[in-house]
């Protein structure tokens, strides 16, 4: 078997896509390294649940996207033709008909919700902050070189769709959910809007 080791990133630098070689640390490292961490957490989750389980697909899908994303995230723009991984032009649009089809079948939430309930539940909303914090990485790399349409707008449905689906378990398992405060100031927003 050949050496997983290459001795290369010993200096703190590493490469991306297209040879260049940049720091560690660099926000484009960054953003990757958040993106590997959540895809890792739903790997967790996926093991978690039977292999015949209706979420398998769903969680399988959002794997091997995410991995495109990574892809693109380590291509700079000016060389992203080259990338022969695309991203599917409907990831966006997916996600919110899964969530549509989960928050059809449970009651309003009206509250903030502390994290936490069922074992499945918790590792959901911990993929929901992996994702808002990949989010934030990529907006800063987005400034600096601009990211491909589709990429942002996924991050942020994923964090919504785990947060329903942390949301969905607890209903499912008859979990009670423990609120904290109310959105009162949703409320109050929609109804000046009114």
């Amino acid at each position: 078997m050949r050496r997983i080791y290459t001795r290369t990133g010993d200096k703190g630098m590493t490469g991306i896509h297209g040879g260049t070689r940049v720091p560690k640390d660099d926000i484009r490292i960054e953003a990757n390294g958040c993106l590997d961490e959540l895809n890792t957490i739903i790997g967790i989750v996926r093991s978690m649940l039977p292999l015949a389980h209706e979420w398998q697909t769903i969680l399988y899908d959002i794997q091997k996207n995410l991995m495109v994303v990574m892809s693109n995230v380590a291509t700079p723009s000016d060389i992203r033709e080259q990338n022969p991984n695309v991203l599917p032009t409907d990831m966006v649009e997916v996600c919110e008909r899964t969530m549509d089809a989960f928050t059809s079948q449970m009651e309003d939430n009206h509250h903030f919700i502390l994290p936490g309930g069922t074992p499945l539940s918790a590792q959901l909303q911990f993929a929901r902050v992996v994702s808002r914090r990949a989010e934030r990485r990529l907006w800063t790399l987005n400034r600096q070189d601009e990211l491909p349409p589709l990429i942002l707008p996924y991050i942020n449905r994923l964090s919504d769709l785990f947060f329903v689906m942390a949301r969905y378990d607890m209903w499912k398992q008859q979990w009670p959910e423990e609120k904290w405060h109310s959105f009162t100031y949703k409320q109050k927003k929609l109804n000046k809007q009114e």
